[in-house]
């Protein structure tokens, strides 16, 4: 697997405001940001948990592409 170098290694939304867009906010801000420096791809690891955030993750584009520290490898292209 490449060594990772832009992405977010853990997104927390509070509950009352899920459903807001916060979350997509921070990814679509950590993805400009990454663009600016020249990366062409970010990654994110979460909780495969049957209530983890995997659904968002897919939702906002990334794709699971690993396994890393027994949590999902998410890779996205900017």
């Amino acid at each position: 697997m490449p060594a990772f170098r832009g992405g977010i290694w853990r997104l927390n939304v509070a509950d009352e405001a899920k459903g807001r867009g916060v979350g997509r906010f921070a990814v679509e801000a950590v993805a400009a940001e990454a663009r600016r420096r020249g990366y062409d791809e970010i990654t994110v690891l979460w909780d495969p948990a049957p209530d983890g955030p995997e659904q968002f993750y897919l939702r906002v584009g990334f794709e699971k592409t690993g396994e890393l520290f027994g949590e999902t490898v998410g890779t996205r292209k900017v």
